[in-house]
């Protein structure tokens, strides 16, 4: 039995040793190493932003946060980075709040239709802190345990198709148009006479070639991209939409830095995502002219025209109140109408 005794105090006495040994070969001050997602194409504005983002954390903290960057959907699309970052298992994403109505209606109240028309209407409405945009975005996120960082742009959505230019809403009557998962854009072409078809993106090419739809609506940036006025005759500028994506942390990860680390991060969010904005510009008037040079005949709205688009719109603004709620569209009209339309 004493010989069982002095075994065990021996055990007891090793463990002890290999943990405080363990403990002295761990780096003091080890870099907090995190993990970033995001969907958009190697290079683009976004990617960018978020490879300028890593470098200067890592800079700004003398190494404390390192940020890796998995580009291109390598590690998920939009909703399965947000997904990752409410349980933790992801520490940051650039991501499209758009795309994630699944998990809340209210990631899409953005989406309404004729919100803004130009940039420097999106800059007082979406880049506004204080307007209802951003605070539905921010509080609708952080209920599902994401910290917002701050707000990129995308681009304003734009009208292709095969058959013939469109220049009113008369026009969109009777075309095939492929729409995102958006209630707000799929009721809006709806109310105008559209076919909405509700596709995949990766299957949108070959529609288009093949006929399956006549159209489809998305920017510039993601029209040339991805080659879809190869199979298009028409373009409209019609930018029913302007969407805006979301600098994201999960709020597990957050929990865990000081506040020192939390500051360098959200400055440094929000220094990559106005440059990503003016970077994001010039591009768009530059695909804008290689989409025309590819022979696609690019329309732009007259005033009248575009009244008429916001007249359909509206009725799409008081369909959708009760998913949205009737105080936060009424607070989005309110803002717009500031703006003196």
């Amino acid at each position: 039995m004493f010989r069982n005794l002095k075994k065990s105090k021996l055990a007891a006495f090793l463990g002890a040793a290999a943990v405080a040994m363990s403990l002295q070969a761990a780096p003091a001050g080890a870099a907090t190493k995190l993990r970033l997602g995001h969907v958009f194409a190697i290079n683009s504005p976004v990617d960018q932003a978020s490879q300028d983002f890593a470098k200067l954390v890592k800079e700004r903290t003398k190494g404390e946060v390192e940020v890796t960057v998995f580009p291109n959907s390598q590690i998920g699309g939009d909703e399965s980075l947000a997904r990752d970052l409410a349980r933790g298992s992801l520490d940051l994403a650039f991501i499209n709040p758009g795309s994630l109505s699944g998990l809340d209606p209210l990631l899409d109240i953005h989406y309404l239709p004729y919100i803004v028309t130009s940039f420097d209407e999106a800059d007082k409405i979406f880049y506004n802190p204080n307007g209802i945009l951003q605070k539905t975005l921010r509080e609708t996120m952080a209920k599902h345990r994401m910290q917002p960082l701050g707000f990129f742009e995308l681009e304003f959505r734009a009208v292709t198709n095969s058959k013939h230019a469109v220049e009113k809403p008369a026009d969109l009557q009777g075309l095939k148009l492929r729409v995102p998962g958006s209630a707000g854009i799929r009721d809006f072409f709806i109310a105008a006479g559209a076919q909405a078809v509700a596709m995949p993106f990766p299957e949108l090419f070959t529609a288009l070639q093949q006929g399956t739809v006549d159209g489809q609506d998305n920017g510039a940036s993601i029209t040339y991209n991805s080659r879809l006025f190869e199979a298009q005759k028409f373009m409209t500028e019609t930018n029913h939409v302007y969407a805006m994506g979301a600098i994201a942390a999960s709020q597990r990860m957050w929990a865990k830095l000081s506040d020192a680390q939390k500051k360098i991060m959200q400055d440094t969010a929000n220094e990559v995502a106005a440059k990503e904005i003016a970077a994001n510009r010039k591009l768009n008037g530059e695909y804008m002219e290689k989409i025309a040079a590819g022979g696609v005949k690019v329309t732009k709205l007259t005033p009248e025209a575009r009244a008429e688009f916001r007249k359909v719109a509206d009725g799409v603004w008081t369909k959708l109140e009760p998913v949205y709620g009737k105080d936060r569209v009424a607070a989005l009209r309110k803002e717009v109408q500031a703006l003196g339309k």
